[in-house]
C-alpha cells in the first residue's frame, strides 16, 4: 500500500484499485491529476499482482484475498478523517462491488470504470467445462490470459511502456479464472444487497475486455439512490489512459466535488 498526500489542504481520500494483469504505477498519470486537484490517494497493489508475492502471480485461492487487502486500504483511509472515496476499474470495479454487497463501509462515493461484470471473450464451452476439473486436480496451473495492451488502450504511448513492464502479468491461473467467473455472478446474485452509495459508472464505448451490456444491465438493477451512467463512445477499456483521459478525469472530479458539496464540504 502506498499513499500520496494532496498539495495543499486535502478535501478527501481516493482509494484506488487497478483491474487485472496489472499494478499501481500504471496509475502515476491519474494519481498526480487527484493530488494536484487537492485529494490524498491510497492504492497497492492486488494479491498476486504488480509487487506482491512473486511466486504466485496471477493466482489467487480466493476472491476474498482481494476483498481483505482492499479493505486494509480503505481503513488506512479513515485516518485522515476526511470523506472517503472508492475508485475501482475493471476487475477492481468489481472488488468495489463485492466490497458494497459484503462490507459495511463509510463511503462518500464510488466511481467504477469499465467494471468486470462480463467479458467480451470467453473460453469456450469446453475450455470452461475443463476448468472446472483442473480447479479441483491443479488450481495454481496457469494458462495465457488471452489479452493484450493493445486491447486495454488505443495510446501508443502507454502501450510502448507496457511492453516492456516486467510487473505486467500475461498468464493467470485456473483458480483465477473460475473465482472471477464466480465474482461476476456474485455481483448480480446478491445485487439488492448493494449498500446505497452515490455512484458514477463510466463505461469504454469500444470497450474489447469488458462486455458493457452487462455493465448496463447491472447499473439499472442496482437498488441507489443516486447513481449516474456515463458512456464514452470510441475509448477502449482503460478510459483513463485514452487520448481523451482528461476529459474522463474532470467529469470524475465532477462527481466527487458534487458529492462533498451535497455533504457540506466546502469545494
Amino acid at each position: 500500500m502506498w499513499k500520496w498526500e494532496a498539495e495543499g489542504e486535502a478535501k478527501a481520500v481516493i482509494v484506488m484499485v487497478h483491474g487485472a494483469m496489472e499494478h499501481h504505477q500504471r496509475y502515476g498519470w491519474l494519481i498526480e491529476m487527484w493530488r494536484s486537484s487537492g485529494f490524498h490517494v491510497i492504492m497497492g497493489d492486488l494479491p498476486g499482482q504488480g509487487m506482491t508475492t512473486r511466486s504466485r502471480r496471477g493466482h489467487i485461492d480466493s476472491f476474498e484475498e482481494y476483498l481483505i487487502e482492499v479493505k486494509e486500504w480503505i481503513k488506512a483511509a479513515y485516518r485522515y478523517e476526511l470523506p472517503v472515496f472508492l475508485l475501482g476499474h475493471s476487475m477492481g470495479g468489481l472488488i468495489s462491488i463485492r466490497l458494497l454487497q459484503d462490507e459495511q463501509l463509510d463511503l462518500a462515493g464510488v466511481i467504477l470504470t469499465s467494471p468486470c461484470l462480463g467479458l467480451v471473450h470467453s473460453p469456450s464451452k469446453l475450455l470452461d467445462l475443463l476448468s472446472h476439473g483442473i480447479n479441483v486436480i491443479f488450481p495454481t496451473l496457469r494458462m495465457n490470459s488471452g489479452l493484450t495492451v493493445d486491447m486495454a488502450t488505443s495510446n501508443q504511448d502507454v502501450i510502448e511502456a507496457d511492453a516492456n513492464d516486467t510487473l505486467y502479468i500475461t498468464k493467470v491461473s485456473v483458480r483465477w479464472y473460475r473465482e472471477l467467473v464466480a465474482a461476476m455472478k456474485q455481483a448480480f446474485f446478491s445485487i439488492e444487497g448493494t449498500k446505497d452509495v452515490p455512484m458514477l459508472v463510466m463505461q469504454a464505448g469500444d470497450d474489447k475486455i469488458v462486455n458493457k451490456r452487462p455493465v448496463k444491465d447491472w447499473f439499472n438493477q442496482a437498488p441507489l439512490s443516486e447513481k449516474r451512467f456515463k458512456e464514452w463512445p470510441k475509448l477502449y477499456h482503460e478510459i483513463f489512459n485514452e487520448h481523451e483521459r482528461e476529459d474522463v478525469f474532470e467529469y470524475a472530479k465532477d462527481f466527487v466535488n458534487s458529492q462533498l458539496k451535497a455533504i457540506g464540504y466546502i469545494v
